[in-house]
C-alpha cells in the first residue's frame, strides 16, 4: 500500500488552507503530491524530517504508477461516507435535524441545506434541486459523522474564538472575507436582498453598531451572523468590513475545515447570485 492523498493530508500536511503552497487547499495540494508527483517540500509547513521520509515513499509509488490515474475527489468522498457509515439515518433529525421522509420506498432524511433541501440515506448524498460536487458531498458526510446533538444558544463567537484556528485565520480572510468586503462595497442593498433569497432573516435592529446584519441557517443547527459596515467616506475614510460569527455550539458539528468550507460556499453564493 502506498499514500493516497487523503493519507498525505491526514498525516502529512498542516490542513491550514493556507494557500502558501499555491494551490487552494490543503487536500487539493495532496492530490497533486500523489498524482502528479509534486514535491512534499512546495508546502513551506511540512516538517524538513517527514519530507525526507515520505518523499522516498511518493516517489517510487508514482514510478510504479500507484494512485497516478485515482480521482482525489471520489477518494475523499469515500473516505468521508466510511466516517459516516456507522450513523442510522433515524438518529439525525435529532442530531444534525431535518425529517424523515420516504422516497422510493426507502427512509431518508431531508436536510435543510442553503436555502435548498438534500436528501441523505444509505445509498448517499443527492439533490432534486441543485448539483452537488464531490467536496460538497464529503462536507456533508463529515457533518452526519461528527454532527452533536446541541441546538444553538444564541451566544455568537468571531471564527478567532474558535479552538484550532489560529493557522486558518489566514485563509479565512484571503479566500473569505476580503472578496466579500471588496464585492459589497457601496452595495449594501444588494447583500441584503441576496442574503434573504438564500434565505437568510435581516436581523439589524439586533445589531445596532453595524449597518446590516443578516442571519443564515445554512444546515438547521448551524446558524451564521454575518456584520457588515459599509465604506465611509466622511473625514477619515474607512473601508468596508465584514465580521463572520457563528454560534459557539457549532464545533460540535463541523470540524474547523468543514467551517472554512461553508464559509466559501455561503460567500461564492451572496456573489455569484442571480
Amino acid at each position: 500500500m502506498g499514500l493516497s492523498p487523503i493519507d498525505v493530508y491526514r498525516d502529512i500536511l498542516p490542513k491550514t488552507n493556507c494557500g502558501d503552497c499555491g494551490e487552494k487547499s490543503c487536500l487539493a495540494f495532496a492530490a497533486k503530491v500523489v498524482s502528479e508527483n509534486v514535491s512534499l517540500s512546495k508546502c513551506p509547513h511540512v516538517l524538513r524530517e517527514n519530507i525526507a521520509h515520505y518523499q522516498k515513499i511518493l516517489d517510487n509509488q508514482h514510478k510504479d504508477g500507484l494512485y497516478a490515474k485515482r480521482d482525489p475527489a471520489k477518494d475523499a468522498v469515500e473516505w468521508a461516507e466510511q466516517r459516516a457509515a456507522l450513523t442510522d439515518i433515524k438518529d439525525l433529525p435529532y442530531r444534525i435535524g431535518g425529517e424523515i421522509v420516504e422516497v422510493d420506498g426507502k427512509q431518508a432524511l431531508k436536510l435543510p441545506y442553503f436555502g435548498t433541501h438534500v436528501y441523505i440515506t444509505n445509498d448517499g448524498i443527492y439533490s432534486n434541486e441543485i448539483e452537488l460536487d464531490h467536496w460538497e458531498r464529503v462536507f456533508l458526510y463529515n457533518h452526519i459523522a461528527q454532527g452533536g446533538k446541541s441546538n444553538p444558544i444564541g451566544k455568537f463567537v468571531p471564527f478567532h474564538e474558535l479552538p484550532n484556528t489560529i493557522s486558518k485565520i489566514k485563509s479565512l480572510e484571503r479566500h473569505i472575507k476580503r472578496p466579500l468586503e471588496e464585492y459589497f462595497t457601496g452595495k449594501i442593498e444588494l447583500l441584503r436582498q441576496r442574503g434573504i433569497s438564500l434565505g437568510a432573516k435581516d436581523v439589524s435592529r439586533e445589531f445596532s453598531s453595524c449597518d446590516l446584519a443578516l442571519l443564515f441557517y445554512p444546515l438547521p443547527k448551524v446558524p451564521v451572523l454575518i456584520l457588515f459596515w459599509d465604506e465611509e467616506t466622511e473625514e477619515e475614510h474607512m473601508p468596508a468590513q465584514i465580521n463572520l460569527l457563528f454560534d459557539e455550539t457549532i464545533i460540535e458539528h463541523l470540524d474547523i475545515e468543514s467551517i472554512l468550507f461553508l464559509l466559501e460556499k455561503l460567500a461564492n453564493l451572496l456573489m455569484d447570485a442571480k
